[in-house]
């Protein structure tokens, strides 16, 4: 069973994640898109966006560090035990509250208003419930891990981080997740999950960027040559038939 819940099923999500984003910028080049709907309503939106959009950069960015720079590298730079769970403590619950406050003003924005409601698909609500379930298990980590420690700190450097390293590198050992809290086997279940379904959800927009913009050449106007124009004086108005 453990083979099964932290090496067969997180591959598999991954390379559903892989093959899907390309099925999908394959076969549904129109379907990647955010499905905006700021036409329908945009006071909610100017408030939830932001909230989001910035409280999930600073989530990222905290996994990032804490599953990917390995414990020795923080030690090595002289920041002990101590000031790390400090600042991750910290910067995960700023970063989690602006998100879920975020999370919030959207989804509420999404079931009161009527033209966005309609809007909003079956996979858009599969996408909203696993990443508001992903969010909530992060936090629940967080403070009872590091604010309401029972039983002992939990260190999830020695154990979650050190297998998502294994199974970038293909080589993950299932018994450190088995180990885990089960706070930590819900979430990073829940996020494989929410991997999983990525591709076929609004999400796909995370990795479009306008890069052409860059390179595009200019538009360019022109005003009206009136040098060219010979005998014939521009004036305002329509010419008349046959001139």
């Amino acid at each position: 069973m453990d083979v099964f819940l932290w090496v067969i099923v997180p591959y598999i999500c991954l390379a559903v994640f892989v093959v899907g984003h390309f099925w999908r910028y394959r076969y549904d080049k129109f379907g990647w898109t955010t499905r905006s709907s700021q036409l329908y309503e945009d006071r909610l939106l100017r408030w939830g966006s932001p909230l989001f959009h910035f409280g999930m950069l600073g989530v990222v960015g905290g996994h990032v560090i804490g599953l990917l720079i390995p414990r020795s590298w923080t030690d090595a730079i002289g920041i002990d035990d101590h000031l790390y769970h400090y600042i991750a403590v910290v910067g995960g619950l700023a970063a989690g509250i602006l998100t879920v406050v975020g999370m919030v003003i959207l989804i509420y924005r999404r079931r009161t208003i009527g033209p966005v409601f309609s809007a909003t698909t079956v996979m858009d609500k599969v996408m909203y419930a696993f990443l508001a379930l992903a969010i909530v298990f992060g936090m629940w980590n967080t403070i009872a891990g590091s604010i309401f420690t029972i039983g002992g700190e939990y260190n999830y450097r020695e154990g979650v981080s050190v297998w998502y390293r294994q199974f970038l590198a293909f080589q993950p050992d299932p018994s450190l997740m088995a180990e885990a809290p089960p706070g930590f086997q819900l979430h990073a279940m829940t996020a494989f999950l929410l991997f999983a379904i990525w591709p076929f959800t609004r999400l796909v927009h995370v990795f479009s960027a306008p890069l052409g913009y860059v390179t595009r050449p200019y538009i360019v106007y022109r005003s009206r040559d009136t040098t060219q124009l010979g005998s014939h004086s521009p004036r305002r108005g329509w010419d008349r038939a046959g001139r």
